[in-house]
């Protein structure tokens, strides 16, 4: 019996789940599953897009035939050709004798390589930038080499604005019914299992899928389509953010990631004292044991966090085993800009900390820390000096914000004008915050009265946000509610740059003022302002819920407040054509990495496939 589901009312989601499936390329644990997506647009002609793994390949063909209802399949997009998306593709062939192949060249090569056939005069090859019209729908074909293989490509829908992404924007798990993200509680579900799919599968491939994201971002975009997990058509912006940030190996979060190899418990005792004393001073700790936590799982927060301990016995005069294999395994995901810490312990002759040491620091852009504890067996109590020690190193690399200091005869004299909570929508705020002297702003767009007695509204803020961790330290700050004549430079400045190596005030005085808190909040474009305390704080994984008592409220115009809708209706400028920029240097033919530069060594080996420089072509 079919299973498919609608994602669009000419795009039918064919693909299946596979629970039974416990190791994903017989590496990384799912005990949740995964999905295997396809997709079918029905059009003047009928594109499916991608095929699935033989293991789920019963339901996928009863899900095609259902959908196309006795039309005619006439092509099938194949973007990428791990077997997972590529093994029914013989099959299919046989069901649809007369289906066309839309691939590009690397591809094609490929499935002879898979298949041993030859299906040359079944393929449309395609190139850079081409387009297949299908009717309706014009399909544009963009390459993203080495995300995560060198024959990748995507498919942009110019009329539908969807992006077929192949394996980006993937995520670990079955999807349970639901078709699209928004339709689960994603962030704490969900999130988690795209991290982990996206460091351990295309982690390896920064700057790889930075390119990708680079051919994507002039993009109108209105859903992804990945071919594992779940579709998006809502809150795009966020999910893109999470692969800037893991692409670029930008921590999301600020604190310890505990990775512990133990053998009789003396060093795991070490490992959670050190995390104990870390919350102590209010620094964020994970813990790992390496024996029996997958290695999937401690690369993937390796990601997420900023600062990394691991902590091991010497075993064989070498590194504890599972730790040398977790070690070895984030070096070769390409781990970088992090702070790491060492403790190593030996019965005899410790040497586990500078074995680890030595893989760690081949890793690009790693602050190791000087302080390694050593234990010889066990803690002893006269080592407190040095657990000290090593905790106040790891917490002077974290950064700490001074509360500002209240005028509190201008904080009592400051009113809270009851109609300034009417200019609350759902729109878009300038969120302000000052911490070490420094003012800082960005974009928000959640904003609401939670009651009015007292006077309380609540605001969800990205981690990601310079401001985030400034209200987490200090407690206050102000919102700015934008009208419908907010000038788009507004939104660039607060919007576009990052709060942490960017004045976001400078060049703007005239536009902005102090309130009774000493925070700045915008003037100009602005119909109200608010300032807040924070009462009390939730968690919900990208983002933290903040619930503040207003202190300080006033209707500064009558201009209506700007809504989310009308922003990128008649505020953000449209896509322009993008216009390619003038590169000099060698591209690849294998694997797609960018050599800059006007001429190439000859003795030049790719960093990614090692092929040499008969493989490569002039840009």
């Amino acid at each position: 019996m079919y299973c498919t589901k609608k994602v669009l009312d000419d795009l039918i989601w064919v693909g299946a789940n596979d629970r039974r499936l416990s190791m994903f390329e017989g590496v990384y644990s799912v005990p949740r599953g995964v999905s295997y997506n396809s997709f079918l647009l029905l059009d003047d002609v009928n594109v499916l897009f991608d095929t699935v793994d033989k293991a789920v390949s019963g339901t996928f063909f009863q899900n095609v035939e259902h959908a196309l209802n006795g039309k005619k399949l006439d092509f099938v997009v194949i973007q990428h050709m791990e077997p997972d998306h590529s093994a029914t593709l013989t099959e299919l062939m046989l069901r649809y004798p007369d289906v066309k192949i839309v691939c590009n060249q690397k591809v094609l090569t490929m499935i002879d390589q898979f298949f041993n056939i030859d299906l040359s005069k079944k393929a449309f090859i395609v190139k850079e930038g081409d387009t297949l019209n299908t009717g309706h729908h014009v399909l544009k074909f963009i390459f993203a080499p080495m995300v995560h293989w060198p024959e990748v490509m995507i498919t942009y829908d110019e009329t539908s604005r969807t992006l077929f992404s192949a394996d980006a924007f993937g995520t670990f798990g079955a999807m349970n019914g639901a078709i699209f993200a928004d339709e689960v509680d994603f962030d704490n579900e969900y999130m988690d299992e795209a991290r982990r799919y996206y460091c351990n599968i295309v982690g390896k491939y920064g700057p790889q899928v930075q390119s990708m994201l680079k051919k994507v971002h002039g993009l109108d975009i209105k859903m992804i389509c990945p071919l594992h997990g779940f579709v998006w058509r809502r809150n795009l912006e966020d999910y893109f953010d999470k692969y800037v940030k893991w692409s670029t190996y930008t921590p999301e979060e600020t604190g310890v990631m505990i990775a512990y190899a133990s053998v009789y418990g003396n060093t795991e005792n070490t490992a959670e004292i050190i995390s104990s004393r870390l919350r102590d001073m209010g620094i964020k700790t994970v813990m790992f044991d390496v024996s029996v936590t997958p290695a999937s799982e401690i690369i993937a927060a390796a990601f997420k966090w900023s600062h990394l301990l691991f902590a091991s016995t010497t075993y064989n005069a070498g590194i504890f085993v599972s730790m040398e294999e977790l070690l070895n395994d984030l070096a070769a995901h390409n781990i970088q800009n992090r702070t790491v810490a060492f403790v190593e312990n030996g019965s005899w002759a410790p040497t586990s900390g500078g074995l680890m040491k030595k893989i760690i620091s081949e890793c690009k852009d790693m602050t190791i820390l000087e302080e390694t504890l050593t234990l010889k067996s066990s803690l002893k109590p006269e080592q407190d000096e040095q657990i000290n020690a090593l905790v106040n190193a790891i917490s002077a690399t974290i950064p700490r914000f001074e509360k500002p200091v209240l005028d509190e005869a201008a904080m009592a004299e400051a009113t809270v004008d009851p109609t300034a909570f009417q200019k609350l929508s759902y729109g878009l705020f300038v969120l302000s915050a000052k911490a070490d002297s420094k003012d800082n702003g960005c974009i928000i767009n959640t904003a609401a009265q939670l009651t009015s007695s007292p006077n309380r509204i609540n605001i969800a803020v990205n981690k990601a946000n310079y401001t985030h961790d400034m209200i987490l330290n200090t407690g206050i700050f102000n919102i700015s509610v934008l009208a419908e004549d907010t000038s788009f430079d507004t939104f660039k400045r607060f919007g576009f740059a990052s709060g942490k190596d960017t004045d976001k005030f400078a060049d703007f005085e005239n536009s902005v003022a102090r309130s009774a808190n000493g925070l700045l909040y915008v003037t100009e474009g602005t119909n109200a302002f608010m300032s807040a305390k924070v009462v009390d704080s939730y968690d919900y994984g990208t983002h933290t819920l903040f619930i503040a008592e207003i202190t300080e409220a006033e209707v500064l115009r009558e201009e209506p407040s700007v809504t989310y809708a009308y922003y990128f209706e008649h505020i953000k400028p449209k896509p322009q054509p993008k216009i390619e920029e003038e590169k000099h240097g060698y591209v690849c033919k294998i694997c797609g990495y960018v050599y800059e530069g006007d001429s190439l060594p000859d003795d030049f080996i790719c960093p990614l496939c090692k092929h040499g420089v008969d493989d490569f072509e002039k840009i």
